[in-house]
């Protein structure tokens, strides 16, 4: 099996793919400060130095994901490329797996991690992410 993409072409569009400020992401960030709440962008996963998290609220410890339906694996909209079928689906797994293990991580540093689709709407994730801070903070009153 190849160690990287089929083709130059697939390899050159992988690299260009945008990782942060997705359109998804960018609504739920204006909808979130807005309301007033203040985050911290791309913060790096304790402990993996090559992960971050893409919405962090480091004082109450909420970290939230927006994940890309073919990147991630939506149960609704992925796809599978047919072209180097298996490399994809190694690739597309990892990927799966990699997430599973950030999450895994992130709790037992007493994190709450939220996870979310891009094709979800934005006011109900936003809405969800708030209503997780309000929680948060609660459990933090003096």
């Amino acid at each position: 099996m190849p160690a990287t993409p089929s083709s130059p072409g697939v390899s050159a569009r992988m690299s260009v793919q945008a990782r942060r400020d997705t359109g998804p992401e960018m609504a739920v960030r204006r909808l979130l400060y807005a309301s007033g709440h203040r985050y911290r962008l791309q913060r790096r996963v304790p402990g993996f130095s090559r992960r971050t998290i893409d919405i962090a609220f480091p004082g109450p410890k909420v970290a939230v994901f927006l994940d890309g339906c073919f990147w991630h694996g939506c149960p609704e909209h992925a796809t599978h490329p047919k072209a180097n079928a298996d490399w994809w689906r190694d690739k597309l797994d990892g990927n799966i797996a990699r997430d599973r293990e950030t999450t895994e991580h992130l709790v037992e540093q007493g994190w709450t991690v939220l996870r979310f689709w891009e094709h979800e709407d934005p006011v109900t994730v936003a809405d969800r992410i708030a209503r997780t801070l309000g929680e948060a903070r609660g459990k933090k009153a003096p």
